[in-house]
């Protein structure tokens, strides 16, 4: 990819770099010619697929409010992309303090780190499309009331009104993204309903649902979710934007058993049938996103169907998969 002109040179600060949509983002900057910095915990450890590309890796810790605001001025750092947080619903559900101290206070140490370094012209926060809660109608668009009532949720939705605090007291020029459910290649977390999925097929086992399958939910391809990033970023400094919150969403809301049977046709295995569960605690029903608010003013829209996503998302999971097995097999074994 040739450097982009906006990008180009320009000193950024990822955190949450190794997860799905933090370790795309490194190497979409990478490629546009951006100086990328990721915020690594000091027992973190580069889980992320970054293709190659060689970040400047940063120890710290979004819960380090002293140790941010020194990175931040010591790199000179002009983007921030907040992406860190703990996102595992059911281990919020079970443990919500660690997640209400990550997300909530990672979230104002972030934000008051940037409002004090001078350098820093622009901050994307991401919170997500659970922080609506359950609501009366969908879709949600993003004058919706936020509405969150589980630890995740409302963790996510705390975070998102600093966010936009901190742009209408302190005009930092930071902008808030709302995605659908994100999947794709190098999502390893399979308690998610698309790798776990795919892994039962590859695997030859009927895929298991956690939920009855009804719930419905809205999806995006990381890709459309990396360049809908960049494209807020590039933008944070305009009216119509600082202090704003928008969705990303494909808007084509499907129920959990309707993703299952896309993914069982993307991986040629319509015939396994899946397991369905029952309904599940901390989870809300349906969550439908309107994109107008993106549409009209980013003249933004995904550029990736379901079909062409999940058959490009199968093939790294066989890919995958399949280098894992080799790998296991090759191992040396012990000896007594």
């Amino acid at each position: 990819m040739k450097p982009c002109p906006f990008w180009n040179q320009r000193a950024v600060l990822i955190t949450g770099a190794t997860g799905l949509l933090g370790s795309r983002l490194v190497v979409a900057l990478a490629g546009r010619g951006a100086h990328v910095h990721v915020l690594m915990r000091p027992q973190g450890s580069r889980t992320g697929a970054w293709d190659g590309v060689s970040p400047v890796l940063v120890k710290g810790d979004v819960q380090e409010g002293a140790r941010l605001r020194g990175v931040l001025a010591a790199h000179a750092i002009e983007t921030v992309f907040h992406l860190a947080a703990q996102s595992i619903v059911g281990l919020a559900q079970a443990e919500p303090v660690p997640t209400l101290e990550a997300n909530i206070r990672g979230t104002w140490n972030v934000l008051e780190a940037c409002r004090l370094t001078p350098s820093v012209g622009r901050l994307l926060v991401a919170s997500t499309d659970k922080a609506y809660g359950e609501q009366p109608g969908i879709p949600f668009h993003e004058e919706t009331p936020l509405q969150a009532l589980h630890p995740y949720a409302a963790s996510k939705a705390c975070a998102d009104i600093l966010a936009r605090t901190y742009a209408h007291t302190y005009a930092l020029p930071v902008c808030v993204t709302r995605c659908a459910n994100l999947y794709g290649p190098g999502d390893l977390n399979f308690s998610r309903i698309i790798p776990s999925t795919i892994r039962a097929v590859l695997r030859n086992e009927r895929p298991v649902l956690r939920s009855d399958g009804r719930m419905k939910r809205d999806y995006l391809y990381v890709q459309d979710a990396v360049l809908a990033c960049l494209e807020l970023a590039e933008r944070a400094q305009e009216d119509r934007c600082r202090g704003q919150a928008f969705n990303f969403t494909s808007e084509e809301p499907l129920t959990t058993l309707d993703v299952v049977r896309r993914v069982l046709a993307a991986a040629g295995r319509p015939d396994l049938e899946p397991l369905v569960g029952g309904a599940v605690e901390g989870e809300i029903q349906d969550t439908v996103l309107s994109a107008e608010r993106a549409r009209r003013i980013l003249a933004w829209q995904p550029r990736f169907s379901m079909a062409e996503a999940l058959n490009e998302t199968v093939a790294w999971y066989r890919n995958r998969l399949a280098s894992d097995e080799e790998r296991s097999r090759t191992l040396p074994t012990g000896s007594d």
